[in-house]
């Protein structure tokens, strides 16, 4: 493809106030009106005491901040995205970046909780007008996890030397919700200092995002899936006061080797990806395994008689090729193996349970999806205003996740790149006429039956009852 004129016959002005680059959003913050966006936010989140009218219209801020970041901003001034052209008039209560950092700053540890039930409910109410946990009341796994997100500047709060050596990081906490037929949305969020431990504050957020799941429609099998941070007595206790079950990954400590040592040669069962999977310890793509199961282990042992737990232990050996094989007295050789156990409630068969736990790495989606979007940069020296950025990227990646499920079967289940490539970073010219506006889209745009079905849905009057 070239340019099909001389430089001389091609000019450029910004001087038609009638484009917006991201007609996307309208369909996409009608849905957001519809699930009560606005209203959640004049009902939970009051910033009383708030000196500079930072606490007014926190419904319009909130919605302006969600709006610019499912457009793809991802920082206090990238916000202005939302000012230009003809938005204003499509548009009411937009505002400007200036005025969002304030509003942020404004935020305490209340105030950031007032937004977690604002986050919690939205997520509810979005699951119930769009199709985005499909076979929630059949199964649903609940994901946790944590990361470290690098920070620069010597006054950012909470910013510590952390996992890493000499970087300054902060620690937020994540849970999903999916289900075997969808891609995970975020139940909870939580920031963190940096040199929080994983499983600080696990229990309580575990409970969190357990009751979130079954506000969202998630009323069949619950299976809370985590990584060996978070085995410990606390998470589990959690999982069974919610009804839920849990498929945690178990440390090697000496009571697990002693039992995975234990187990009959003959009871190891042989078993073949259908693609290679990563070894979680060097990364090398794996084939083959084997797999056994210890029907009944009690863990915490050592603790009193009402936080033990007796459940599964199934555990998954691989060949470590980086060991020789070893001879014994007699001559056999034996080979080195690396054992990956994690302890388990879950009633599926030992294979079905062993596959369903690898499939807990769907997290790390969302994660890099964070990382490549809102959480590029956490935006302020305020810990609060960063914890209040954190939860609001949530909120936007749950509407971008239940405009895509509204769409299309293509669109449920597309990355939240190309979401934004199809339906939002479409532009259009606004045209008025008879009190009405229409907005003209590109011709021949390759997605212009999708969008104009989303359109349509959010746009159609609503159902009785």
């Amino acid at each position: 493809m070239q340019v099909s004129h001389t430089p001389a016959a091609v000019s450029a002005a910004f001087d038609d106030p009638n484009l917006i680059a991201y007609a996307g959003l309208v369909p996409v913050m009608r849905l957001a009106e519809r699930c009560g966006l606005p209203r959640l936010v004049t009902e939970k989140v009051k910033l009383t005491g708030v000196t500079n009218g930072a606490g007014a219209a926190a419904d319009a801020k909130v919605t302006s901040i969600v709006a610019g970041m499912v457009a793809g901003a991802d920082s206090i001034d990238d916000l202005d995205v939302l000012r230009h052209g003809a938005m204003p008039t499509m548009f009411g209560g937009i505002r400007a970046p200036s005025t969002l950092g304030t509003f942020l700053r404004a935020f305490t540890h209340g105030h950031a909780l007032q937004l977690h039930a604002v986050h919690r409910r939205f997520l509810g109410a979005l699951a119930a007008h769009t199709p985005l946990l499909p076979g929630a009341d059949q199964m649903a796994f609940i994901d946790v996890d944590s990361t470290h997100k690098r920070v620069y500047g010597r006054t950012k709060q909470g910013a510590e030397y952390g996992r890493f050596k000499g970087i300054h990081t902060l620690h937020p906490l994540l849970a999903t919700i999916c289900t075997p037929r969808s891609r995970p949305v975020i139940a909870g969020v939580r920031m963190r200092r940096g040199k929080a431990a994983d499983s600080r504050g696990a229990p309580k957020f575990v409970s969190e995002a357990l009751a979130t799941a079954a506000e969202a429609g998630c009323t069949g099998l619950r299976v809370l899936r985590a990584d060996s941070q978070f085995y410990n007595a606390g998470v589990i206790g959690a999982c069974r006061r919610a009804g839920a079950h849990f498929s945690i990954t178990a440390g090697m400590n000496p009571s697990i080797k002693r039992a995975i040592l234990a187990i009959p040669d003959q009871a190891w069962r042989q078993i073949t990806y259908p693609t290679a999977v990563p070894d979680p310890e060097t990364g090398e793509l794996i084939s083959d395994a084997e797999v056994a199961e210890i029907p009944a282990y009690t863990a915490f042992a050592s603790r009193k008689k009402a936080e033990r737990v007796t459940a599964r232990l199934i555990v998954r050996r691989v060949r470590d090729l980086a060991k020789p094989a070893t001879i014994a007295e007699q001559g056999e050789l034996f080979p080195a193996w690396r054992y990956h156990p994690f302890f388990t409630d879950n009633p599926a068969p030992t294979l079905q349970a062993e596959r369903e736990h690898r499939h807990h790495a769907v997290i790390e989606q969302v994660i890099a999806d964070s990382k490549a979007s809102a959480m590029a940069h956490l935006p302020s020296a305020h810990f609060h205003a960063n914890a209040a950025w954190l939860t609001l990227w949530a909120m936007a990646y749950n509407l971008l996740r239940a405009t895509g499920a509204l769409t299309s079967a293509f669109h449920a289940k597309a990355t939240t790149a190309t979401l934004r490539a199809h339906l939002i970073h479409v532009p259009a010219r606004l045209a008025r006429s008879a009190r009405r506006i229409t907005l003209h889209l590109p011709h021949n745009w390759r997605w212009q039956h999708a969008w104009t079905h989303l359109f349509d849905t959010v746009h159609a009057p609503p159902e009785p009852g």
